[in-house]
C-alpha cells in the first residue's frame, strides 16, 4: 500500500447532515497528527475542536463562518484558523458550501514556550514569506508567535526539479495545495496532485519532487514540536548544499 493518499481512496463519513469527512491522514501509534478533508453544503454546519487535541482548520474552498468561545470569525479560501485545546467550536457554511481541512494534534507532544498572543484566525495573503537560501520560501501560519505551542503550520513553495535526499527530525503531515510532482521514499516514487496527503516520521530520509517546468509546486505542512519548517538534515554522504523550505 502507498503511502499517498487521497479523497479517491479514502473512506468517507456523514459527520452531520449535509457534512462529509474523509480522512487522508488518520491517527497512528507514536504521532500526535490527523489530517482530514470536511465537506459541508450550503448553510450546513459542525462542532471542531476534540476536548483534548488542538484543531487547526484550514480553508481550500467555498466560504463560511466559525464560531470560537461566542466570536465568530469570516471564512474564506486561504483562511486558516486556530481552536485550542477545549475550546468550543462550531463551523457553518455559507451559501455555496465550505471545504477545509481539518488538522488535529495530541497533547502529548512537547510544547514551545508561547511567543506571542493568540489569532484565532489568519489569512494567507497576508502572512509574510520566510526565505530559505536560494529559491525555497515558505509562509508560517500557525505556530507559537501566535498561539500554537504544540506544532507548526505552514504553506512550503517548491520551485520545479527535486532536493537531495534528507530527513526532518520532526514528525509530520503534507498536503498538497496547488500543483503536481512526486514523493520518493526509498526506490518508489508515487505521484502527487492538488488534494493528495502524506505522513512523514521524524528522520525519514525522502524527496519531494515538483515536476512542473514553470510553476511553483505548494504544500501545506503541518509538524511537531513546533519550530522551523526550514530546518533539514542531509543523510552521510549526500554531496552538496541546498536550499530548503519545509516538506521538499
Amino acid at each position: 500500500m502507498g503511502r499517498v493518499t487521497a479523497e479517491s481512496t479514502s473512506e468517507s463519513t456523514l459527520r452531520d447532515e449535509g457534512v462529509e469527512e474523509f480522512v487522508l491522514v488518520p491517527p497512528q501509534t507514536g504521532s500526535a497528527l490527523a489530517l482530514a478533508t470536511l465537506k459541508l453544503g450550503s448553510a450546513a454546519a459542525t462542532a471542531v475542536g476534540p476536548e483534548h487535541d488542538e484543531t487547526m482548520l484550514f480553508v481550500a474552498g467555498g466560504s463560511g463562518q466559525l464560531a470560537v468561545d461566542r466570536e465568530h470569525h469570516a471564512l474564506a479560501r486561504g483562511t486558516a484558523a486556530l481552536v485550542p485545546a477545549g475550546g468550543a467550536a462550531q463551523l457553518t457554511a455559507g451559501p455555496e458550501g465550505l471545504v477545509c481541512l481539518s488538522l488535529r494534534v495530541g497533547g502529548d507532544v512537547d510544547h514551545h514556550a508561547p511567543l506571542g498572543p493568540p489569532e484565532p484566525v489568519v489569512q494567507l495573503d497576508d502572512v509574510p514569506a520566510g526565505q530559505a537560501t536560494g529559491s525555497r520560501s515558505f509562509q508560517v501560519l500557525y505556530g507559537p508567535h501566535n498561539g500554537c505551542t504544540r506544532a507548526t503550520l505552514f504553506m512550503g513553495y517548491i520551485p520545479p526539479g527535486r532536493a537531495p535526499w534528507h530527513y526532518h527530525l520532526y514528525d509530520e503531515i503534507v498536503w498538497v495545495f496547488r500543483g503536481n510532482g512526486a514523493l520518493h521514499l526509498g526506490e518508489t516514487a508515487e505521484d502527487l496532485a492538488a488534494g493528495s496527503a502524506f505522513r512523514l516520521t521524524p528522520r525519514e530520509v525522502h524527496i519531494v519532487e515538483n515536476r512542473q517546468e514553470h510553476a511553483e509546486l505548494a504544500v501545506l505542512g503541518l509538524f511537531t514540536p513546533a519550530g522551523s519548517p526550514s530546518a533539514a538534515y542531509l543523510p552521510p554522504g549526500t554531496a552538496g548544499a541546498y536550499a530548503f523550505a519545509g516538506t521538499d
